[in-house]
């Protein structure tokens, strides 16, 4: 299977691997990553960034292999590899987010920023969503898709879904199932 679209959705960390399925990289090039910035943002108004450079992509790819390896050494019931833990800490520390407080008229609100460079910032923000998903009591239910070309990653919502998608791989299978039981 060859998808040239990241699913999103799923914990911005998981959504993050995700962008790369068996055999190619969803982000490979600063127009993959301005995309998925774009599709992200939506949910996530703190990775708007209009024109990724190359340092961004670089350091996005960063992020998103030592998510990887964190997430493989679990799915494999192994410790996380410190120095993948240490690096998505750096990231974090790089550009902390700080929250602005201000009065907008009738209560106080906060504004969270980050200084540095764009690259530095999305790694942070990156690393603070890996921080977020790792430390997730749900991470327990973490599953890689039954599709046998297919290595996505989600967090079930229900305890029987088997596949990253339900459109994706969920149909294609069904209807490969259904044509081999008819088949014969």
């Amino acid at each position: 299977m060859t998808e040239t679209t990241p699913l999103i959705g799923e914990p911005l960390a998981l959504d993050l691997v995700n962008t790369r399925p068996l055999g190619t990289d969803l982000l490979a090039t600063t127009e993959q990553l301005a995309d998925w910035l774009a599709r992200e943002s939506e949910r996530h108004p703190e990775l708007a960034l209009d024109r990724p450079t190359p340092a961004d992509l670089a350091a996005v790819h960063d992020v998103r292999d030592r998510i990887a390896t964190v997430l493989d050494a679990i799915l494999h019931d192994r410790r996380p590899p410190a120095t993948a833990l240490r690096a998505l800490t750096a990231a974090q520390a790089a550009a902390p987010a700080i929250r602005s407080l201000d009065w907008d008229g009738a209560a106080v609100v906060t504004t969270p920023h980050r200084d540095g460079p764009p690259a530095a910032r999305l790694s942070a923000v990156l690393a603070e969503a890996a921080a977020d998903l790792l430390t997730d009591p749900a991470l327990a239910k973490l599953k890689r898709c039954e599709a046998d070309d297919c290595a996505l990653l989600f967090l079930p919502a229900h305890p029987k879904r088997r596949w990253c998608s339900p459109e994706r791989c969920g149909n294609r299978i069904r209807v490969a199932r259904y044509y081999r039981k008819h088949k014969e």
